[in-house]
């Protein structure tokens, strides 16, 4: 078929001129940004199960039966609890169920409703091991859930410092956060649950993120050492576009296995699906628009970017 792959449609060289709307896009992303922030405040997260507390309980059916996770969990959403999770377990009959207790409601009265209505979609369950977490737990799990978000962004600007220079560290950090940040507003934007999952998918969004931009680092080092003479700005877009392609066919390979994900994967995953392909589109901007325009501010010495002769090794051939 002609023009298959369509890989071959993509064009071999481009010339964008990404520094020119740099500005522009620097005051868009710190009003994004502030948007982002006073949202996590007002309205604010809608913490899930994990950060919110809630009640657990063990779900099994008779042997040979098996257990209908979806009517299960359509059954728990309809009496209007918050975030349901419904997780299989050992075999097809059992399952871990949990949800929302609320706070005027007394904790047997709920349980009670549940399985009542879980019994009215699937017959008969045996119900066990009903516990409750409280508040105080899923507080520090919240904290803990924040603490490894900062380290994971400490961690990511440690090894830019180490591989290139500092100016590129508080390049991709500062992009790094930028990802964070908007991929905060927009769990708040669509009302999804933060849950560890939702944790899971903005640490993904991090390393993702970090990826493409040690990529265009990379090329933006080698042409800084290639083209001594060539001003910075002209440097930033040549290696932009050198890496285009590379950015554009990765980002639209991941993005198009997470939306089979939100499509198929069911109302649990669905959050999880649409957060990341979010974040990762976020991620591919930040790399062109947050973290070479940095480096741009700053400046390069392109002498430090000297690459040292090499040690030649080895026995010498004269006698």
């Amino acid at each position: 078929m002609r023009g298959w792959p369509f890989i071959k449609l993509l064009p071999h060289k481009t010339n964008f001129h990404f520094v020119k709307y740099s500005r522009a896009a620097g005051v868009l992303s710190v009003i994004l940004c502030v948007a982002a922030i006073v949202s996590c405040f007002v309205p604010g997260l809608s913490m899930g199960i994990d950060f919110r507390g809630g009640a657990s309980m063990e779900l099994t059916k008779p042997a040979g039966q098996v257990l209908e996770l979806d009517k299960v969990r359509a059954a728990v959403s309809d009496l209007g609890l918050g975030d349901v999770q419904v997780q299989g377990i050992d075999s097809d009959s059992s399952a871990i169920l949990r949800f929302q207790v609320p706070d005027d409601e007394p904790q047997n009265a709920v349980v009670q409703r549940v399985e009542t209505a879980i019994d009215a979609a699937v017959g008969e369950v045996t119900y066990s091991g009903v516990s409750v977490v409280g508040s105080k737990v899923s507080g520090e799990l919240f904290l803990s859930g924040l603490l490894a978000l900062g380290a994971a962004i400490v961690l990511m600007f440690a090894y830019i410092w180490f591989r290139f220079e500092p100016q590129f560290g508080f390049g991709a950090v500062a992009g790094l956060i930028h990802d964070v940040i908007l991929t905060f507003g927009l769990i708040v934007l669509f009302k999804f649950e933060f849950s560890l999952n939702m944790v899971a998918a903005i640490l993904t969004v991090i390393g993702y993120s970090m990826n493409d931009t040690v990529v265009v680092f990379d090329r933006l080092r080698e042409n800084l050492r290639k083209y001594k003479t060539m001003p910075l700005r002209e440097v930033i877009d040549l290696s932009l576009n050198e890496t285009l392609s590379r950015t554009i066919i990765t980002g639209v390979t991941a993005v198009g296995v997470l939306a089979v994900l939100a499509i198929f994967g069911g109302e649990a995953l669905f959050g999880f699906s649409i957060t990341l392909m979010a974040g990762i589109v976020i991620g591919t901007y930040s790399s062109i628009y947050v973290g070479a325009p940095i480096i741009l501010l700053w400046g390069v010495k392109r002498s430090s970017l000297d690459e040292a002769k090499p040690v030649k090794l080895g026995m010498s051939s004269r006698p």
